[in-house]
């Protein structure tokens, strides 16, 4: 998933940032903005993007075909796993530049319209890379995506500020089977696993980013936060209720077919491996509510909030297989 690599290596560059600075009179938001924070926060800033910016063209385009800017429908292409993942992904690069313009003592509201703002550019730095890409186009369900994520944040932000309900991501590696697809004409069968690390990836690391069929995105909601005070004091502050949609047998982005490098044909058997929508539902923790005073660590706690804790859960599926437990579900 190319927006959560690019938002992931900003990130990392972050929380690298912050345990290098370590000390809490540093990490303290200030009372007024801070011009010498808010240029260093700009050009940090600067800097992970334009980095994020050409490590994604060297990843996914460089030697992909090129030309002119043209639009793309991919609507439902990978059962719109693609575009939770944009929700997810927006919605995180809103938070984080949130976080860090309210660092710089910048005003509530401005930070919520600066930080929606960010979010959009990144994200529309995916779309411009994506229109001028052969392979891809700009998507206007991407940027309708994008758009929602930011607006998901700033809505919240604005009416309670605070975030109730946080979106992140999950992933369980995928032991795709030894099973051979067979040609549609004369030819050797195709490994189903060779076609999985084709898509997604072998190492973790890149099945976390890439492979649709383990990745789950969440929304969490803090159960606390929406009951009276009075009545929510033997609730955890930090405890969450996550509801979770993922994809499973997606082997192509409409369909489980596709050509060799040879131009031979094969066509996964949808009885055997039907592409099918799951729902979760599950337990959570807001890392930003865990007390501690520790600045380094909240703000480490910060970074690493779009990611949901393994947990129990419970599954709901498109094949009619009912209700399934889970006892560990990451």
């Amino acid at each position: 998933m190319k927006s959560i690599r690019f938002f992931l290596v900003i990130i990392c560059g972050l929380v690298v940032f912050s345990q290098a600075k370590g000390q809490s009179h540093f990490l303290e938001p200030a009372d007024s903005l801070h011009k010498g924070r808010f240029w260093a926060c700009a050009g940090i800033g600067a800097g992970l993007y334009g980095s994020a910016s050409y490590g994604l063209y060297h990843a996914w385009y460089k030697n992909q075909a090129l030309r002119g800017f043209h639009t793309f429908d991919d609507s439902g292409q990978w059962l719109d796993m693609d575009k939770a993942g944009h929700l997810l992904t927006a919605y995180a690069q809103a938070d984080v530049a949130y976080r860090g313009l309210r660092w710089t003592g910048m005003a509530h509201r401005k930070s919520v319209w600066l930080a929606a703002g960010v979010g959009t550019v990144l994200q529309g730095t995916v779309e411009l890379m994506d229109a001028h890409s052969a392979k891809w186009g700009f998507s206007w369900y991407d940027i309708g995506f994008n758009t929602l994520g930011v607006g998901l944040f700033a809505a919240q932000e604005l009416a309670w500020q605070e975030q109730r309900v946080r979106f992140k991501i999950s992933h369980t590696p995928v032991d795709y089977p030894d099973y051979l697809v067979p040609a549609s004409g004369e030819g050797p069968g195709y490994p189903l696993r060779q076609r999985a690390e084709e898509l997604y990836g072998r190492s973790y690391a890149e099945t976390f980013l890439k492979d649709y069929n383990g990745q789950i995105i969440w929304a969490s909601v803090n159960l606390r936060s929406w009951l009276a005070q009075d009545a929510a004091t033997w609730l955890p502050p930090w405890l969450n209720m996550a509801v979770g949609y993922s994809g499973a047998n997606m082997f192509g982005g409409y369909g489980n077919s596709w050509r060799s490098a040879q131009g031979q044909a094969y066509v996964l058997d949808a009885a055997a491996f039907p592409r099918h929508r799951q729902w979760y539902l599950s337990l959570d923790v807001d890392l930003r509510r865990i007390p501690t005073r520790k600045r380094w660590l909240r703000t480490v706690f910060s970074l690493l909030n779009w990611v949901k804790i393994p947990a129990p859960a419970v599954e709901f599926n498109t094949q009619g297989q009912g209700v399934r437990f889970r006892p560990l579900m990451w």
